[in-house]
């Protein structure tokens, strides 16, 4: 078992890292001079950020010493013109953090899916984060063939009637085209009483994106918190992703504290630093 003592100094190391702007996105063992052994990233879904303008959530992102983002439409909206959008990819360039995606884009209409990868393509994402309706998958696989975006979709939990939990999603793409995968929100999986881990690794061959944190409960009344405060094992979580050989986006949504979600999420990071120092 990892000494207590230790654990926290790491921990403490990983919060500093997380406050550095010079060392976004590196790990804590590369802040420390060393080389990461760690194929994924640490990343920000801009929800967390949803009640700050857009160069204000860069700004931000930056505070937690990350340098990867996901838009959702409130940073760019959805409906946005070309220039509109080449400016915010611009912005994101110049301050040195990648826009890898957009999400989480609701596609209830053929109109509302071809506008999401035009969207994308414009802003030259990687990858949708996306909540398509199930009769418009034929169609989303399309467009995925069309744009060679990958499409990850997301599970809500507790009261989702289309994707719930990552084995719903993953039951209707597994065999469809190899860029239909999964972005696995493994706060709203605890919430609906699955184990996070157990799920990335039964479904990871679709596994494109994770949303992380911590909540407060395995049931529909947990509240997202700061990580290590909840109820994930978060140090056997960040295990089993390493040795999945996971090489996507670990990406913090944190819902709480929407007016000042700094603190927790320099906190939750932080924390998740720290285990990977001891790791």
């Amino acid at each position: 078992m990892t000494n207590r003592r230790n654990f926290l100094k790491a921990a403490g190391v990983g919060l500093a890292a997380a406050s550095v702007p010079g060392i976004a996105g590196a790990s804590v063992a590369q802040s420390a001079g060393q080389k990461s052994n760690f194929k994924f990233n640490l990343g920000v879904a801009s929800y967390s950020l949803r009640n700050f303008s857009q160069g204000e959530a860069l700004d931000m992102t930056l505070r937690c010493g990350v340098t990867r983002i996901t838009f959702k439409s409130m940073h760019l909206p959805l409906d946005s013109d070309k220039a509109t959008i080449q400016k915010a990819v611009a912005l994101c360039r110049e301050k040195g953090i990648t826009l890898y995606g957009g999400g989480v884009i609701y596609m209830k209409t053929k109109a509302e899916a071809d506008q999401a990868f035009e969207y994308a393509k414009t802003a030259e994402m990687d990858m949708i984060v996306g909540v398509p309706n199930h009769e418009l998958l034929d169609y989303v696989e399309e467009k995925i063939k069309e744009y060679d975006i990958k499409l990850a979709i997301h599970n809500h939990g507790p009261g989702d009637k289309l994707y719930p939990s990552a084995e719903s999603a993953y039951e209707k793409i597994k065999n469809r085209d190899k860029r239909m995968g999964l972005c696995i929100d493994i706060g709203h999986t605890k919430r609906i009483n699955r184990d996070p881990e157990q799920d990335v690794i039964d479904f990871f061959d679709r596994v494109f994106d994770i949303h992380i944190k911590d909540v407060t409960a395995a049931s529909a009344d947990g509240k997202t918190c700061i990580i290590g405060r909840g109820v994930i094992d978060f140090p056997s979580f960040l295990k089993a992703v390493d040795k999945l050989g996971y090489n996507g986006t670990l990406a913090l949504e944190y819902e709480a504290d929407g007016n000042d979600p700094l603190p927790g999420m320099m906190e939750s990071f932080g924390y998740v630093k720290g285990i990977m120092k001891m790791m």
